[in-house]
């Protein structure tokens, strides 16, 4: 469970001009739920979504994740708990074009202690992955040769290396054709429902609602509609 406390955001552009992102925010997410995030540009809901995740500490209020204040740990303790709770999906695929494709899904592991490891590299599990999300003949291709649909699939892959309990994404279809962003979201619905993850989606498509089991309208840094 993810509970945000009346959280904010400021950030401070220059001494005389101050942006208020997100403004004392308090809500949760529960286990099992799949929440959209929606708004105009500059709504705060990217940043709603990086507080969620602990990317982005808060100017005030407090993130709860699975009972512990995150921002109350250690860096080294607060690392541990995002990577074996959370898998996050960035707007862009931000593959390694260096590394196959197999190798891109495997990169987790070298962040992760090896006690909890399934297999010594993680290539069992990193070759399931790309089965279940369709690109089991793609495992030693390069980002480059995938079209962009192949490579976000790799990133959700990636995401679900450590077995997350939380899946976060922001924008995960915005660069996508009408066909290929269906394909993408019905595969974050399977995922969903099959892995029994909660998943939390920013998106500033209104259509995408239909997808999760709750939204959230996100204006000014506030929540504007949606339960708290």
């Amino acid at each position: 469970m993810i509970e945000l406390q009346n959280v904010a955001k400021t950030y401070q552009i220059s001494q005389e001009n101050l942006v208020n992102a997100v403004r004392g925010v308090t809500t949760t997410i529960d286990p099992g739920e799949f929440v959209v995030i929606t708004g105009r540009s500059g709504s705060g809901k990217t940043t709603l979504l990086n507080l969620a995740a602990g990317l982005t500490k808060p100017t005030s209020g407090k993130v709860i994740l699975d009972g512990v204040d995150l921002w109350g740990l250690s860096d080294s303790r607060q690392s541990a708990l995002r990577g074996k709770s959370l898998g996050f999906i960035f707007q862009f695929p931000s593959l390694l074009p260096a590394l196959t494709t197999l190798d891109n899904v495997r990169l987790p592991v070298t962040f992760r202690s090896a006690e909890g490891a399934r297999d010594n590299d993680g290539t069992d599990r990193a070759a399931a992955l790309l089965k279940s999300v369709g690109l089991s003949d793609k495992a030693k291709a390069y980002p480059r040769q995938l079209s962009a649909g192949q490579q976000q699939r790799v990133v959700i892959a990636r995401a679900l290396m450590n077995d997350p309990k939380v899946l976060l994404a922001d924008e995960p279809t915005s660069n996508l054709d009408e066909q290929t962003e269906r394909e993408i979201m019905e595969l974050f619905r399977e995922i969903h429902t099959e892995r029994q993850l909660t998943v939390v989606m920013v998106t500033h498509t209104t259509q995408l609602i239909s997808y999760g089991t709750r939204a959230i309208e996100m204006a000014n840094g506030q929540i504007i509609n949606g339960r708290n």
